[in-house]
């Protein structure tokens, strides 16, 4: 019996595995998205669970005044708090906190250095000029980039191939006047409206989200437009009018799976470039605000604090690593969609 032929995708993936670097850089990538999904298991002031006097507490899940635990105030408890730590270690008592026991806007009180004050013990990072951790800093500031520059990707390639499949599958007038759309389009200047907008609503994601892709469907519209019009005369498409599909099914099943490789390979390329804007607007302080944990916001405090070394350091190796994973990934994804490749 004849061997059966392996199927383009899959050919793809063992092109893309035989890539080491692409391929362990993927892996790499992976395992820091997961990890950094679980943020609030790995990095929280808050124990995952609590004994104390014979009763179970799980302040991951419910909070607790400070009276639970033998304080004086019907406050939320300070588990860094020293007495509140007495409290759960003795007699019995205990407490399971995750390994680093800092959330992304934790303020300890209690440290022993002014801040922003150097990697030690407590802060294996240090801590930035407000006194929060940097390690829980940068791996929510991880998950908030890689989330953004991801949803920006998935809204913008969709809105994007739609625009520039309408445009290279029909041609004629609709090609353009989409080209002439595209064009006015294009010419807004970007910068200023986020600008705008910042100044009139308040900065957050789902603003910077909405904004960005307006814009960034551009260049895949190109390339969608560019790919559908090298194939809308191919025979598989005069064979599949002939049999009578309608344009929605030649699409769908034919010029799509068909156009899609140099858009694939593109993607890559696309979240790094999410997250190099977003690393921007956040360093110019038009982003998400200083509340919610960024790479841009740490490297703004960075260059505010000169002095303070470990702040701009760690950042600025996190990004790096991050844009060096993506390129690597692009690239190899490039190489293992190449239709030339064996």
């Amino acid at each position: 019996m004849s061997a059966v032929a392996e199927g383009y995708w899959v050919r793809a993936w063992r092109r893309f595995k035989a890539q080491r670097r692409a391929y362990v850089c993927l892996c790499l990538f992976t395992l820091c998205f997961v990890l950094s999904l679980g943020a609030e298991l790995l990095s929280n002031d808050k124990p995952y669970v609590v004994r104390y006097q014979g009763a179970w507490y799980y302040p991951l899940l419910n909070d607790y005044p400070e009276t639970t635990f033998g304080g004086d105030f019907p406050t939320p408890t300070d588990y860094l708090d020293p007495f509140i730590t007495q409290q759960l270690a003795k007699d019995g008592n205990w407490a399971l906190f995750p390994p680093n026991r800092y959330g992304a806007n934790t303020l300890n009180y209690f440290a022993s250095q002014p801040n922003p004050a150097p990697p030690s013990a407590q802060n294996r990072l240090g801590t930035d000029d407000k006194g929060r951790d940097l390690v829980a800093r940068l791996l929510y500031g991880f998950r908030t980039s890689a989330l953004f520059a991801l949803a920006l990707t998935v809204a913008g390639s969709l809105l994007g191939v739609f625009i520039g499949a309408l445009q290279g599958y029909f041609g004629g007038r609709v090609d353009l006047f989409g080209q002439r759309l595209s064009e006015i389009w294009a010419s807004l200047p970007e910068l200023y409206l986020l600008i705008i907008f910042t100044a009139i609503f308040e900065p957050s994601l789902g603003l910077l989200l909405i904004l960005m892709t307006l814009f960034g469907w551009l260049g895949l519209a190109d390339y969608t437009r560019a790919e559908f019009l090298r194939n809308r005369n191919q025979e598989y498409v005069l064979a599949a009018r002939a049999m009578g599909l309608t344009h929605w099914q030649i699409i769908r099943r034919h010029l799509l799976p068909n156009s899609l490789t140099p858009v694939l390979a593109f993607l890559p390329f696309r979240m790094g470039a999410a997250i190099l804007a977003l690393t921007s607007l956040d360093f110019l302080g038009l982003g998400v605000g200083q509340q919610t944990a960024s790479l841009g916001e740490l490297l703004a405090q960075g260059k505010a604090n000169l002095d303070a070394w470990w702040i701009s350091i760690s950042a600025f190796a996190v990004l790096l690593g991050l844009m060096l994973m993506l390129v690597l990934i692009g690239e190899g994804l490039r190489n293992a969609l190449d239709p030339r490749a064996k």
